[in-house]
């Protein structure tokens, strides 16, 4: 099967590029597939680091994907609102595969439609914005419900794209990337997540995402108020 396996990832001005690279190493290394990054235009798109990326392909050029992902980032807050790129989604995502997204890249495919009663994941600071979109809120770094595959936060696209290949492909030829990658995660803290995080730490970012919090719920409300509308 992963001969003719048309894998699509989505790029945008502010991505978080490990989000994008993360998943887009695991999938260039399933034998025979095709591995597509895709924006409006074939010009560089800003990550939201120094790092800059460059689309391989054109909404209008896409082919049709089996698997269609949608990282995540500030910029998933004016995604979730782009029209353009909403009706991408919602015209791949019509004889696709899987339909996912790592981190913020689920409220994307909530503002296409394409959760709705479903479950997933998306990165801790997100949780309560996947409900206005009608899916529900699963704290997991992978979260799988038919075909809706989606990742929290970051660092589980790699978790997410291991899991994907095993069901696209199988669990030999997964965990075969996954030793390539030498990934045998042993981080050197245990802060990775709200509930491990020590409290001060956990303060700390809770007061730096409430300075972005209120633009992200606005483009929510909007977003959704669309798809009722």
């Amino acid at each position: 099967m992963s001969a003719s396996l048309q894998i699509g990832l989505l790029v945008f001005p502010k991505v978080t590029q490990l989000d994008l690279t993360g998943p887009l190493q695991v999938f260039s290394s399933v034998p025979g597939a095709k591995v597509h990054l895709i924006w409006k235009r074939i010009e560089p798109v800003p990550s939201d680091s120094v790092l800059t990326l460059t689309p391989t392909v054109t909404f209008a050029d896409c082919p049709q994907l089996d698997v269609i992902c949608v990282p995540g980032g500030a910029g998933s807050d004016d995604m979730v609102n782009d029209e353009e790129m909403l009706d991408f989604l919602r015209r791949q995502a019509k004889a696709a595969k899987y339909i996912t997204s790592v981190c913020t890249g689920s409220l994307v495919l909530g503002a296409a439609g394409l959760l709705r009663g479903y479950r997933a994941a998306t990165h801790w600071t997100a949780m309560e914005f996947l409900e206005p979109f009608g899916a529900t809120p699963t704290k997991t770094r992978v979260c799988i419900d038919r075909n809706r595959v989606t990742g929290g936060g970051v660092t589980a696209g790699i978790d997410f794209a291991l899991t994907l290949v095993s069901l696209l492909v199988d669990r030999q030829t997964a965990e075969a990337i996954q030793l390539r990658l030498e990934y045998n995660p042993a981080p050197p803290f245990n802060a990775g997540s709200p509930d491990a995080a020590p409290p001060e730490i956990l303060a700390v970012m809770k007061e730096r995402i409430a300075v972005t919090q209120p633009r992200r719920s606005e483009a929510i409300r909007r977003a959704a108020a669309r798809l009722t509308s």
